[in-house]
C-alpha cells in the first residue's frame, strides 16, 4: 500500500551549474534554497533586502537594484529608538542612521552587481497581502489616504498600515513590468519561480489559500508567456506530497527539516544538471567533514581525518577553479 501520492516532478529544460552566479530574493523559504545552494559552493547572494512576502516589494526591490537605487536620509523613518526602512528588513535598521543607510546601500551594490552577472534569479513569493501605510500615520492633519506600500511593518502600529490582498490583474502587472526590466537590464537572465509552502495561518485559512491561489495562477501565466521563466513546485511538494502535520515545525506552519530536506533533495535532482550533481556531492563530503566536532582532537586518527579532507578540498579546488574551499582547507590544516 501506497502511502504517498507518486508524482513524477518534470525536468527543467535549462539547469543550473557552478560558474553561474545567482541571485534569491522573496519569503523566508528563499533562505532554504539560497544556504542549501550556498553551502555548496554555488555563487549565491540572497535577499539584498532582507525577507520579503509580498509581491510588489519582490518587484520593487529587483527594480531598485537595476538603477541601483541610493537611499538618504529621507527614505529613513525613526521610531522604537532605530531608524528603519519601510523597504528593508529590520537586520538593516540601527541606532545610528548613517549606519542603517550604509548597510542598506553596500546591499544595493552588490545586488546591482550580482544581477548585473546573474545567469539565475530566484523568487520566492509567500503572500498575496501587501501593507500599505496610509497618510494618516505620518501625517495626521491630512486625514487618511494611502501613501506607499511597505516590505516590512517594524512592528509599528496596526493603525498605521491598510492590509490589501493584491488581486490577480495587480500581481501580473507588477510583475510584468519587472520581468521586462529585468532582462532589458540582463538580457542571459533566466528566473526560478517558487511559492513558499509556508502557510500565512495569521490572515485566515481561507485568506491563506486564496492569498496562495492568485500567486500561483499569477506566476504560471508569466512562465507561459516569457521563455526563460520556470516554476519549481515547492509548495506542491509540501502541501501535496508530504500532506502531514509531522512535515511541519512546532507552529504547524513552517515546515520542518525533513520537508525542507525533502525540497532541497528534488531541487538538486530537477534544477541542477548531472554534472553540478557530481560536483555538489563531492562538496557535500568536504563541508560535512567540517562541520565534525572532534572530542579528542589530539589523536592520531583525528589528525588523520584532517589530513583526508584537506587533500580533498585542494583537489576539489585544483580540479574546479569556481569552487571556493579555502574556509575548510584552513580547518583541515590547522
Amino acid at each position: 500500500m501506497d502511502f504517498q501520492l507518486p508524482v513524477q516532478w518534470p525536468d527543467f529544460p535549462e539547469t543550473i551549474r557552478y560558474g553561474q552566479p545567482i541571485l534569491l530574493t522573496g519569503s523566508c523559504f528563499t533562505e532554504h534554497i539560497g544556504d542549501h545552494l550556498s553551502e555548496l559552493k554555488f555563487d549565491v547572494l540572497q535577499n539584498p533586502n532582507g525577507i520579503l512576502f509580498d509581491p510588489y516589494s519582490v518587484a520593487e526591490s529587483l527594480v531598485s537594484y537595476i538603477r541601483p537605487q541610493e537611499y538618504t536620509g529621507s527614505d529613513l523613518v525613526y521610531f522604537n529608538e532605530l531608524w528603519q526602512s519601510w523597504k528593508h528588513h529590520s537586520r538593516f535598521s540601527s541606532v545610528s542612521p548613517e549606519d542603517c543607510l550604509q548597510k542598506i546601500n553596500q546591499s544595493q551594490q552588490k545586488a546591482h552587481q550580482q544581477l548585473q552577472k546573474a545567469h539565475w534569479l530566484v523568487i520566492t513569493l509567500g503572500s498575496s497581502f501587501s501593507y500599505r501605510l496610509t497618510r494618516e500615520a505620518l501625517h495626521p492633519q491630512n486625514g487618511n489616504g494611502e501613501v506607499m506600500p511597505v516590505a516590512n511593518c517594524h512592528r509599528a502600529p496596526s493603525q498605521w498600515f491598510r492590509k490589501h490582498m493584491m488581486t490577480i490583474e495587480e500581481t501580473t502587472a507588477v510583475l510584468d513590468n519587472c520581468m521586462h526590466q529585468l532582462f532589458q537590464f540582463n538580457p542571459a537572465l533566466k528566473i526560478l519561480f517558487t511559492i513558499s509552502p509556508v502557510r500565512h495561518i495569521r490572515d485566515g485559512v481561507t485568506e491563506n489559500n486564496r492569498s496562495k491561489a492568485r500567486l500561483i495562477e499569477t506566476v504560471h501565466h508569466l512562465v507561459q508567456k516569457f521563455d526563460r521563466l520556470y516554476y519549481f513546485p515547492a509548495y506542491e511538494m509540501v502541501i501535496d506530497v508530504l500532506r502531514d502535520y509531522r512535515f511541519y515545525d512546532l507552529d504547524m506552519v513552517h515546515p520542518n527539516y525533513a520537508a525542507t530536506r525533502y525540497v532541497m533533495e528534488q531541487f538538486s535532482s530537477h534544477c541542477m544538471d548531472p554534472a553540478s550533481r557530481d560536483i555538489a556531492a563531492a562538496v557535500q563530503q568536504v563541508v560535512t567533514a567540517r562541520k565534525h566536532k572532534a572530542f579528542q582532537p589530539e589523536t592520531n586518527a583525528h589528525k588523520k581525518f584532517l589530513k583526508i579532507h584537506a587533500e580533498k578540498a585542494r583537489q576539489l579546488m585544483e580540479q574546479y577553479p569556481f569552487l571556493d574551499l579555502n574556509e575548510e582547507w584552513n580547518y583541515f590544516n590547522q
